[in-house]
Order: structure tokens, then sequence, then C-alpha cells
């Protein structure tokens, strides 16, 4: 080769996946070569979360991308398909990788083999980085990575990724790593004999190259289906006769479950290369009753880890009010400082009221949540990273086959606290379509962190009180959108949906001490992405609604205020401080003149017949009607609808306390009355006002089918439940 040639090669760019089981420290270890180089995007034609990153060494560009969490190639889950097809190049748009790093679990080494010998069945150039080697040496086994790496023919490379240990050589790996012969395992005849069936079809197919054939022929074997998988591209027709004769071949010989056989046979295979590279230390205790299993004894306890995950939420929402006060009364000071300084350098007139009261106000109004959102996420975070969710969804696990649930829907229902659009993305782990379309559906009724300042608003406005008596009425919301959605999943379960709950079987992490890079990390992705929200569609919808509040002007109004005014100065024997009272009453009579006068004030008052049995008055169904697209723009709607004509000193929460019904049976009571207050909270705890979620509904079932449904249902739920609060809670006085 010459220097040329060497040169190009060394700097030509490749492309590695990165692949292991859940729980392997992947994600960690990607983080650690990576760094801060990367971006998040989806899979060709899937909504799966890929992630890539980039690193050099020796002059070799590396591009890392992140295969999902897995425990085979076997395609029963959106996961797998995506995994084994992005290792095929199946998926469009996404080219074969160059080589693929696989990451074990050294602590758990005879599972983790059963994915990464799958992989090496493909004959990629490969890398097995043997993660978490320090709790495999604190379980006293002793790995040697170079018999492992004699046996199955890859570089093995020690790491510890929470410290960075071995980092730098699985890079120089990496950059290294070139053709390799794939070793075969032992089988039995009649499986060669299938694979010998199957294997020149995909060979002549071009489905694969020819030292991956033997490989994906085991795969297939081994999955009932031949399902086309994430790539949507069928198996040509050759390859699925000669998968048919293969099946009947094995069936004649009496193995009507190849897979099984499979398995049986790759793990005996993995038995014996574990017992010759991993040794027990003679120095090593007893490790039958650690720490973590005495832990488990009572977080998993049927009754006792009840008790602890109720312990920890309500902890959770206790935090949101305590720690974040101090915060938001400093983001509040800082907006009404804002506001004042603005209309001090501007001159009056529209673009200062815009950008005062619509842009600063109403996303300011939302902004303010930001601290409490983040605690949100930290906890979400802490839990996660400490090993204990996996826990919570064990303890969950029965409640959710009560409601026809599979297992792994607490997982996915568990993030919709924060957002349901990851929650809704993370039901792709979920094997059975009819469950995993039951989570869907339901996974919108978790209250999310968009829910989160509009509780917040209403319960400073309508019930004072200490932190307790907050976090409890959180805690309350929480806990009906919970209940309500394992309703609704027993209702679809047992109707739509109808079918068995499968078998829950669950990894139990071991614990870790949460690590504060990490934690901070994923609390601050989170929290950007509301803070983008408030940037971008929040502003946006503020100022839309900011116009329909100020034109038309209320020609009438004007004149009537000014008339006023002119009285006043006219009137000599008015102190300033009389003045000042009787300028702040013609402002805000003019104001209200104004909003009902607005397009928006006419809309509002169209919608309010349909809206008043439910304790809302107009001005509340315009915050209803504007945030059916985000529901945190209720909150920005109020900041808009009440900043006319107040002081900037006084705070949303206290507009509202003070707001009165304008006309009509109730005029001059309180708008926001115990029973007007917890109906709208219970509106916003069951209604589907998201468009986002809407969306990913739609793309993970195919159409607009199902995101109606869920939409549809979801409104009616939240107006009948809205109606009895309210209606009841009238009857009892609370109005």
């Amino acid at each position: 080769m010459s220097a040329a040639d060497d040169h190009q090669t060394r700097s030509a760019p490749r492309r590695v996946a990165v692949a292991g089981n859940p729980n392997s420290g992947k994600s960690t270890l990607f983080n650690a070569l990576t760094g801060l180089r990367q971006k998040v995007g989806n899979y060709p034609g899937v909504t799966v979360e890929r992630h890539e990153g980039r690193f050099s060494r020796g002059g070799v560009h590396v591009t890392l991308m992140d295969l999902p969490g897995i425990y085979s190639l076997s395609p029963r889950s959106p996961d797998e398909s995506v995994a084994r097809d992005a290792l095929l190049g199946r998926l469009d748009g996404l080219p074969a990788p160059d080589a693929v790093l696989i990451v074990v679990d050294a602590s758990n080494l005879e599972r983790n083999l059963y994915l990464a010998t799958q992989i090496l069945d493909l004959g990629l150039p490969a890398v097995i980085a043997c993660n978490m080697m320090d709790l495999a040496e604190q379980k006293g086994d002793v790995l040697d990575t170079a018999a492992l790496s004699a046996e199955l023919g890859v570089p093995v490379v020690a790491t510890v990724g929470t410290r960075r240990q071995g980092v730098d050589a699985v890079r120089d790996a990496l950059a290294s790593a070139g053709p390799r012969s794939v070793r075969s395992w032992p089988t039995s005849p009649p499986i060669e004999a299938a694979v010998a069936l199957v294997s020149p079809a995909l060979m002549a197919e071009g489905v694969c190259a020819p030292e991956a054939a033997r490989g994906l022929a085991l795969l297939l074997l081994g999955d009932a289906s031949a399902a086309p998988g994430a790539s949507g591209r069928p198996w040509p027709e050759s390859v699925r006769a000669g998968l048919e004769r293969a099946r009947e071949a094995l069936l004649r010989d009496g193995m009507a479950d190849p897979a099984a056989a499979l398995a049986e046979a790759r793990y005996a295979w993995i038995g014996d290369v574990v017992a010759r590279t991993v040794r027990r230390s003679a120095a090593a205790g007893d490790a039958s009753d650690t720490l973590s299993d005495r832990i488990d004894r009572v977080v998993t306890h049927k009754i006792g880890g009840t008790l602890v995950f109720a312990g920890v939420m309500f902890a959770m929402f206790m935090a949101i009010f305590s720690w974040a006060e101090p915060l938001m009364a400093w983001i509040e000071a800082g907006q009404e400082w804002l506001q004042r300084v603005l209309r001090q350098v501007m001159p009056a007139g529209p673009l200062a009221d815009l950008l005062a009261d619509g842009v600063i106000g109403g996303a300011g109004a939302v902004v303010v949540f930001l601290p409490q959102i983040c605690i949100l996420f930290l906890f979400i975070a802490l839990l996660e990273d400490s090993g204990y969710m996996a826990r919570a969804a064990f303890v969950m696990d029965r409640l959710m086959s009560a409601a026809g649930l599979h297992g792994k829907s607490f997982i996915p229902l568990l993030s919709s606290f924060a957002c349901a659009v990851p929650g809704i993305l993370a039901t792709r782990t979920i094997e059975s379509p009819r469950d995993r379309l039951a989570t869907i559906l339901v996974a919108p009724l978790m209250s999310c962190s968009a829910r989160l300042p509009v509780y917040l608003t209403i319960i400073a406005a309508v019930f004072p009180g200490g932190a307790l008596r907050k976090a409890s009425i959180i805690f309350g919301m929480y806990m009906l959108g919970t209940v309500v959605a394992l309703l609704m999943a027993a209702l679809l379960k047992r109707t739509l949906l109808r079918g068995p709950t499968p078998t829950f079987i669950l990894e139990l992490p071991p614990y870790h001490l949460p690590r504060p890079v990490p934690i901070l990390r994923a609390m601050w992705d989170r929290s950007a992405l509301f803070l983008t929200r408030a940037g971008t569609i929040i502003v946006a919808v503020c100022v839309v609604l900011w116009a329909l509040a100020y034109f038309p002007r209320d020609a009438a109004g004007q004149a009537r205020a000014a008339e006023q005014r002119q009285r006043m100065a006219s009137d000599p024997t008015l102190p300033p401080e009389g003045r000042a009272a009787a300028e702040r009453v013609i402002a805000a009579d003019q104001a209200a003149a104004q909003l009902r006068q607005s397009a928006l004030g006419r809309t509002g008052r169209a919608v309010e017949p349909l809206l008043a049995p439910l304790g809302f008055d107009w001005r509340l169904g315009v915050g209803v009607l504007a945030s059916f697209a985000a529901r945190e723009v209720f909150v920005s709607t109020m900041g808009v609808v009440f900043s006319a004509g107040s002081d900037d000193e006084v705070a949303l929460r206290q507009r509202l306390s003070e707001a009165r019904w304008e006309s009509g049976p109730r005029a001059g009571r309180a708008l926001l009355s115990p029973a007007a207050g917890l109906s709208m909270m219970v509106f916003y705890a069951l209604c589907c006002q998201c468009a986002s979620t809407l969306a990913t509904i739609r793309r993970e079932t195919g159409g607009w089918g199902w995101p109606s449904v869920a939409f549809g249902y979801m409104t009616a739920l939240a107006y009948v439940a809205a109606l009895l609060v309210f209606q009841i809670g009238s009857w009892f006085g609370y109005a």
C-alpha cells in the first residue's frame, strides 16, 4: 500500500454502531467516547430515536451510532427490528456500519454474550467492551479479557464507563478494527442442514455479505414470522421459500420450536466460553445477600414497596413547591422589572403594549415555572440513574395487570409525567401490538409537565396555604390522571383491544450512586425543550392572542376614558393620591371594555354558554380554546387577558384570585371559586390539549384514526368530569 493510499484509508470516516443490552452502561460509555459532540434524530422510516456522536483517533474519524438497548436481534419489538436492520444496512438512507462496538455487562457476562454472539455472527468488524468491570470484581469475578478475545476472535477491552476507564483503549480498538473471520459455534446437524437451505439464497439475492449469511440464516430460523422488520422491505421470495423448506425439515426432525433449540444451543456454547474465561476469586465473600438484595426486600415488597413509591412521589411534589418558591419569586421580579423598563424607554402605543403584555407578559407567565419543571425532571433523572425506576415498575406490575396492561407499560406511563411524547415513544419496547396501542392511548392522561403550570397557577389563586396543602392537591391531580388512565386501559383491553396480558419479565439493574453530570444533563435537556416551547410556540400564540385582544379598538370606550380624564384634570380639589387611584380605575374600565369589544372577547362570549356549566366564564373559555395546541398556553393566555390595565406589580395569581363574574346569575361573585378552580384542574388533567402528542400518536399508529379516538374520548371525559365537579361543588356551596 502506498503512503497516499494509507493516508486515504486512515482519514476516511468510519461509521460504528454501538449495541448492547439495557442496563449494560452502553449510553454511559457512548457519552464518554463522544463527549458533547452528539446529535439526536430518528432512524429512517420509524420513530425510534437515534443518537450519533463523533471522535477522532490516530487520524481516523469515527461516527458512533447508538442502537437501542435490546436483548437479542430477534425482531419482537420495534427496537429489535431497528437494531437488526441497521446492522444489515436494510434501512433506507442508512448504510450498514463499518464496525460495531458491543457493550456487555461484565457482571452478567453470560446473559450479555447472547446478543454479542448474535452480532458477531453477522461478520462485521467488532470490538467488545466489557463494561462495569468494577461490579464484576465486587462479585468476585475475574475476567481474562485476552482469553475471551481469543475465544470470540475480536478485541475485548475492559471498561468502567462511569469512571472513563478504558475509554482510550476502546477508541484505539475501534480506529484499528478491520475484517475478521467469523467463528462458527456448534449447533446440531439438523440446524446446520437448515442453515444450508437458507444461506445460499441470502447470498444470491445480495441480502448480506457471504460472511454474514450463516448468522442471518440462524436469526431468520429463530423468527417464526420472518417479518420484514423496521425497513418494511419483505425478504426475497427465494429466501422465504428456503426458510419454509428449512422449517419443514426441522419439523420432520422433531424440532417444532427452532427458536428455543437455537437459544439452548447458543447458551450452552456461551456457558462453556464463560467457564474458560472467568474464574471466581477465592477472596470473594458470600454475595448471596448483598446490600442491594436487602434494599430490594423492602422496595419491591407488595405493601412496603407501594408505600415507598407513594412516599417518593409525594416527596417529589413537596420539593416542587418548597424548593422552587424563591427562584420563582426572582423570575417574577425580573419579569416585572423588564416590563417596567420597556414601558419607560418606549413610547406608549401598540408596539410597547405588544412587547410588554403580549411577549414578556405571556411567555414570562410560563417561564416563571421553570424552577418547578427543573425539579420534576431532576427527580425523574435521579430515579432513573439510581436504578429505582425498574423497582417501581416491578411494584406497579400488579396494578398494570389489573388494568390489562403489560408490566412494560409502567415505564412509558411514568415517563409521561414529564411529557407524553417520549412516553409514547417508549412504548416501542412493548412486543404486543394491542398492549402497545392501549398504552399509547392512555399515556396522555398522565399529568405531564405542561399541566404543572396550570395546576400551580390555579392552586396559588384559589387554594392558599402552605407547601403541604399545595403538594397534597398536586399529588391528588397526578393520582387522578393515573387512576383514570388505568381505568381507561382496562376498558380498552376489554373492548376495542381485547387480548391476553403477556408475562412481564423485568431485569432489576444494580443500584448506583446518582452521577451528577448525567443527571444534570438529562434535567437540562428536558427543561430546555420546555424553554424552547416557551420561546417559540407560546410567544407566537401570545402575539396572536394579544392582537385578537387589541383589535378592533373600542372607540367609544376610548372616548369615554378621555372624557373622564379631562374631568379629573379639571378638578382642582382632587389630591394626587386620588388622581392616581382614579387613573387606575379609568384604565381598568377602559381595558375591560376593550377586551369585551375585541375579537378575543367576542369569541370567548360565543363559547361561554357551553363552558358556563363547568364554572368558566368567557375569559377562562378563551384560555381553554387557546390551549388546545399546548396546555401551558393557558397560563400565558391568562397573562394576556388579565394584564390589560393591571398594575405590573400584581402577579397573575393575585389577578385571578380577585377576578369576578361580570354578568349572569353569578355576577360579582369570585370567578375562580374552589369548585371552579377544581373543575378547571380536572378538565386540564383529563383533556388532550397537545398537538405534539396527537402528531406522535399519528406517527406511531400510522394514521389519524387513533389520534382522533384519543382526542375525542379525552375531551368528552374532561368535559363530563369537570361538569360533575363544579355542579356537585356548587350544590355543597363551594361556588
